[in-house]
């Protein structure tokens, strides 16, 4: 065992006994975060304006605090940016988490010294936790490296500010930055082909024991890696590497094509981190679904997801939640967000502890007929289908053709860049079909009445979604493929690298 695993197998297990300390007590934890929430932003200028001191129960709050996404509380962002104090946290935040937006443009997201422990001391717990319950801290003793944006931060009127993974990249201790690759000076790089390639040159001597970042992004690194060496397997020029940490997406579509790169198959461990906080981690190998983060400064909201465009959804706590169900997941903060809608959905899968699954984008679906097809039943039909047939993916988005050419009935597309392709594609695309017709009876039935016709597959070279994000200025990083669309904006740049 080294050094660095020794000392800090003791702190892993005190970690892993609080996080089953608050895990078998969720509704207890987050009637603290709520209390602490209420206390800590009564005096704040968001606090006055929505009487935070009448405010006894959650049901009081839902009365008096609507739902917003960014463009609903950027009011009182523009007042933190001109300089006021107290607005929506108590002081003035830390930091500013910089991410693109659609209608709002470039968004600014509060990060206190409150709510930073949140972030980067979640990441942390969710590995000690893993090393307490397997025993497994080797990856501690050699190099590590985090796939992330630029470090480099601006001011905003003061208030450092850029990329989340740049900024928790600030908040690694110094005993774990020695580890830590690549250097700082290829971190800051912004193009990211010219960073691949330097952080390859950075590592590819090294004991690198621990990688973590998106699986597509991290599956360029793994290809560049074995060109530069000649080698056949990941495992042959670093035959210590044991874990893998993502999130993100969804990692089963690229499991395959990772393992066959990696040369075996490694433990990983899941999180589910986002700008606006870091919502749940996996707690245990293997586990199905993610252990929501309940004890660390967020009391979460949830509206079943076929109300949250009505006027008045339903807005439940924790307690109130069913398994099984589609809900769009809402964050009330101590970085001052508050009912903040951050765009995702999720469904929880266990209540003892409260344990969830990403089912994808509110805004990330089809309904052009009203099937409301989500980005978890086309990922999961996409696995099943490719597993049985022994196919491996690259990536696929779906996006429906409302005007087919001769007057056909409107259909789903299904643009798929395949590592290997099925022996048989009408075949193929038949039992994705039939796996479809299982996920949703809506689809079911627009088949049945002939208003939609089975899918079809347009397969695309393999670097298609690559050049696609090339094209959107979002090659790399923490930047995802869009699973679904509701409009065919995505689907008429990938129609040029048809096959």
């Amino acid at each position: 065992m080294g050094i660095k695993q020794s000392i800090i197998k003791p702190f892993a297990k005190m970690v892993s006994r609080d996080i089953k300390r608050w895990s078998s007590r969720p509704l207890e934890a987050q009637d603290r975060q709520f209390e602490a929430l209420m206390r800590g932003a009564r005096n704040t200028i968001f606090g006055k304006d929505h009487g935070f001191k009448e405010i006894k129960n959650h049901a009081d709050f839902a009365k008096r605090v609507p739902l917003r996404d960014y463009e609903g509380l950027k009011d009182y962002v523009e007042m933190i940016k001109a300089g006021q104090r107290d607005v929506l946290w108590k002081g003035v935040p830390k930091y500013f988490a910089k991410t693109s937006g659609t209608t709002s443009g470039v968004k600014y997201i509060p990060l206190t010294k409150e709510s930073i422990p949140n972030h980067f001391g979640t990441a942390r717990n969710a590995l000690f936790h893993i090393v307490a319950q397997t025993g497994n801290g080797d990856f501690f003793d050699g190099n590590l490296i985090f796939l992330s944006g630029s470090p480099e931060l601006t001011k905003t009127n003061g208030i450092l500010t850029g990329r989340l993974s740049g900024i928790v990249n600030h908040q690694v201790p110094g005993w774990l930055k020695r580890s830590q690759v690549p250097s700082w000076e290829t971190n800051c790089i912004e193009e990211w082909e010219e960073k691949l390639d330097r952080i390859v040159e950075e590592t590819y001597q090294k004991d690198m024991r621990l990688i973590s970042g998106i699986p597509p992004w991290v599956q360029m690194y793994y290809e560049r890696l074995l060109e530069k060496t000649g080698k056949d397997t990941v495992k042959e020029v670093f035959p210590n590497y044991s874990m893998f940490v993502y999130g993100g997406v969804n990692f089963e579509p690229y499991r395959s094509k990772l393992e066959e790169l990696i040369g075996d198959s490694i433990p990983t461990v899941e999180t589910y981190p986002a700008s606006e906080g870091f919502i749940a981690f996996q707690d245990l190998p293997k586990n199905e679904g993610l252990l929501l983060n309940v004890d660390s400064g967020i009391f979460f909201e949830f509206i079943p997801a076929d109300e949250i465009f009505n006027e008045n959804p339903t807005r439940l706590s924790l307690r109130d939640i069913e398994l099984g169900v589609n809900y769009a997941i809402i964050i009330n903060n101590n970085a001052g967000l508050w009912g903040y809608n951050i765009g995702d959905t999720i469904e929880f899968v266990s209540k003892d502890p409260y344990r969830i699954r990403v089912t994808g984008r509110i805004k990330h679906f089809i309904s052009a007929f009203g099937e409301h097809v989500i980005g978890k039943e086309v990922d999961e039909a996409m696995n099943k289908v490719s597993r049985e047939e022994g196919v491996r993916i690259v990536e696929f988005t779906v996006a429906p053709q409302v005007s087919p050419e001769n007057g056909e009935v409107p259909y789903h597309e299904w643009f798929v860049a395949f590592d290997n392709a099925p022996d048989n594609m009408s075949s193929f695309a038949k039992k994705l079909d039939d796996e479809m017709v299982r996920q949703n009876i809506y689809y079911q039935d627009l088949i049945d009445g002939n208003i939609l016709q089975p899918l079809k597959i347009t397969p695309v070279r393999k670097d298609a979604f690559r050049e696609y994000m090339r094209t959107q200025g979002k090659l790399g990083g923490q930047n995802k493929v869009p699973r679904l669309s509701n409009d065919r904006k995505i689907a008429t740049i990938l129609e040029r690298f048809k096959l």
